[in-house]
């Protein structure tokens, strides 16, 4: 029974006209982008919730934390019901709930409400996700990959420019500021969701205890998912060390202000440019080479970060091959795992994004300890073997795949 809950090829491309669909997709890559900054607003901040809330630097830092933990919860719980419940429906109310905890965070009175309330934009964002799939479900199977990508452009613009905005609207009007902004803009958008999106009826009427145990079997019987998922971690992990530090970095040791922070975090806009390239790539059957190069971009990134701590030009210009090796790696893993299951595919990315971002909580986790015993170079270094355990896991896999080759 679960495996018939799991398996299929259905796609519902077509149910938007040719003429619309670019429109439609356009509409979710911004509503991924908006829903998906909610998570990393608070990452320029951290200087000035350390003030706001009279914390240590390392308390601060549990924010990221908790609202990556948070996303990786509602990518646990709330991500499988893509398949089950209508997405219209779903992302618009969805969004709704995290206007009103963004609006309760702005007017937070302690550490620990914001705290608490941080997990709850996690998890409410999680709505960017329940997106990704349905946009490889509504497109064409020949333009997939670029498609997708387009949708990524949004959901990493979103992740590399909320930095920049953050750090701009904290400087004119106060670090709670964005909160308020970002709930007015959820509203805005659960009403364009629900008014574009089309009405998909549920692929699959099982229970979600079902559905549910149908997404352990996934993480069971596909490999090729599990080995994209870590791998993904491994990057992701990287550039949540990257940026989550930098601020420190840039206000401790060269002295910029938070307005600078926020230009500085621009750098790394350049390179949501190359998602929809590494679609196409990937349409194209180069995922191989692709993923290998993006490995090895992102290791020379963290090693540039660390090596060249001295030069804002050196640390801009890591950020920018940094945020263009994991977004090519995830465009590459995504076509990928999105061709695995055709009815299954919020479930895949349930697997997929949450030990991405259980992975990128994690590295955020200790990036903090290690920032406050080691400082940068320290943070950096673990990033750079975060890189080289992604790189051993593709070595492994494809010597596994060029044996099997030669003994056939």
């Amino acid at each position: 029974m679960t495996q018939q809950i799991i398996g299929g090829t259905a796609t519902d491309a077509g149910l938007v006209p040719a003429r619309r669909l670019g429109f439609v997709i356009t509409t979710m890559a911004v509503a991924c982008g908006l829903a998906v900054a909610n998570l990393y607003y608070a990452q320029p901040l951290l200087n000035l919730v350390v003030e706001s809330f009279h914390v240590s630097q390392g308390t601060a830092t549990v924010v990221v934390t908790a609202t990556q933990l948070g996303y990786a919860v509602g990518l646990i719980l709330l991500l499988p019901l893509g398949d089950l419940v209508n997405n219209r429906k779903l992302t618009s109310r969805t969004m709704i709930g995290t206007a009103v905890a963004l609006a309760l965070a702005a007017v937070s009175p302690d550490f620990g409400l914001f705290l608490a309330l941080s997990v709850l934009i996690g998890v409410t964002s999680v709505v960017a996700q329940i997106l990704v799939p349905f946009a490889a479900h509504l497109a064409p199977e020949g333009s997939r990959g670029r498609l997708v990508g387009q949708v990524m452009s949004g959901l990493l613009l979103g992740i590399l420019l909320a930095r920049t905005v953050s750090s701009l609207v904290a400087a004119a009007w106060g670090w709670r500021s964005i909160y308020v902004i970002s709930a007015v803009l959820m509203v805005a958008m659960s009403i364009a969701l629900a008014r574009i999106l089309p009405d998909v009826p549920p692929a699959h009427t099982a229970t979600y205890r079902r559905l549910m145990r149908s997404v352990l079997d996934l993480v069971r019987t596909e490999p090729l998912l599990r080995r994209r998922a870590f791998c993904q971690a491994m990057m992701f992990g990287g550039f949540t060390a990257f940026w989550t530090s930098i601020a420190y970095e840039l206000i401790g040791h060269h002295h910029l202000n938070q307005a600078e922070v926020g230009i500085f975090a621009l750098v790394g806009a350049t390179g949501a440019a190359v998602a929809p390239i590494a679609g196409r790539l990937a349409d194209r059957g180069h995922g191989y080479g692709g993923r290998a190069a993006a490995i090895v971009i992102g290791l020379g990134a963290m090693l540039l970060a660390a090596f060249g701590a001295g030069s804002i030009i050196l640390l801009g210009l890591a950020g920018v091959l940094l945020d263009l090796a994991v977004q090519s790696h995830q465009a590459f893993s995504q076509r990928e795992i999105y061709g695995l299951h055709g009815n299954a595919r919020a479930r895949i990315n349930t697997v997929f994004m949450t030990t991405v971002f259980v992975g990128g909580a994690a590295a955020t986790a200790v990036s903090g300890w290690l920032g406050d015993t080691y400082g940068w170079f320290g943070v950096m270094l673990f990033g750079a073997a975060l890189m080289v355990m992604a790189a051993i896991v593709w070595t492994v896999e494809h010597v596994s795949a060029g044996t099997a080759t030669s003994r056939t």
